[in-house]
């Protein structure tokens, strides 16, 4: 019965993502005003908004105008309901969960919006980093997954300086651009996060993937290696290996 619960919470915050994702690229409130269908502009009634189900019964089209509603609204409320299930399953009733919520809810955000507008908004990776900060002083966390104040504080600082130094370095050698600032802040929340130990972890694993996934694309040359791509998903996604592996490295590192 928790897991229902939990499940539907999740979901419920799935399609709160679903409103920032398509606001917050725009400077958008994400509070006021009720969301509308983008081809006929009619408001969304309550009973068509109801995650999940009513993609389901409505056929995944608008009821006033019968436009095609995208499958990724029904994805991301999805995946937000397992995000939160499994935060739920690993650590039940704790505080820890609860964090996993927020960082579950903000990755997706910047995920999605990352890989559609290559932008990473300030105002989700700022908040992460205080309160990446904020919890290390907490001592009746989970210490094998967060770590204490200067480890912390070092990680955040470390996640920022070595992209900083990626870019840096890039544009000094090909006279442009690299990656963007909004990567080094959210590989700095990271690092408040999980520990300065968890970005060169991080870095490798999203840079393996940013790789595998762009060698069809430069097979048939569709991309080069200077083509611009998003890389805080794949930095999300480097970040996600890394908890499914932490415990392999923690014995790795002793």
């Amino acid at each position: 019965m928790f897991y229902i619960i939990v499940f539907i919470f999740g979901c419920i915050w799935g399609s709160f993502s679903n409103v920032c994702i398509n606001r917050i690229p725009f400077n958008k409130n994400v509070i006021s005003g009720r969301s509308y269908c983008p081809q006929c502009q009619k408001l969304i009634k309550w009973y068509d908004n109801i995650p999940l189900l009513s993609f389901i019964l409505l056929k995944a089209r608008c009821r006033d105008c019968s436009t095609k509603i995208s499958p990724k609204y029904f994805l991301i409320e999805l995946i937000s309901g397992l995000n939160f299930v499994i935060a739920f399953y690993f650590f039940g009733f704790s505080l820890t969960t609860l964090l996993f919520f927020i960082l579950s809810i903000c990755f997706l955000i910047i995920f999605f919006i990352d890989l559609k507008h290559y932008i990473i908004p300030n105002e989700l990776t700022y908040p992460l980093m205080v309160i990446g900060l904020l919890k290390s002083f907490d001592p009746n966390l989970n210490i094998n997954l967060f770590p204490h104040f200067i480890d912390s504080l070092i990680g955040g600082c470390f996640g920022y300086t070595i992209i900083w130094l990626i870019i840096f370095v890039y544009k000094k050698l090909r006279n442009k651009e690299g990656m963007g600032l909004g990567d080094a802040k959210l590989l700095s929340a990271i690092g408040f996060w999980f520990g300065w130990v968890s970005i060169p972890f991080i870095i490798f694993f999203s840079s393996v993937v940013a790789l595998i996934s762009a060698i069809p694309d430069l097979i048939k040359n569709k991309k080069n290696f200077s083509s611009q791509i998003p890389f805080g998903p794949y930095i999300i996604i480097g970040n996600l290996i890394f908890l499914i592996v932490f415990d392999y490295i923690k014995l790795f590192l002793g």
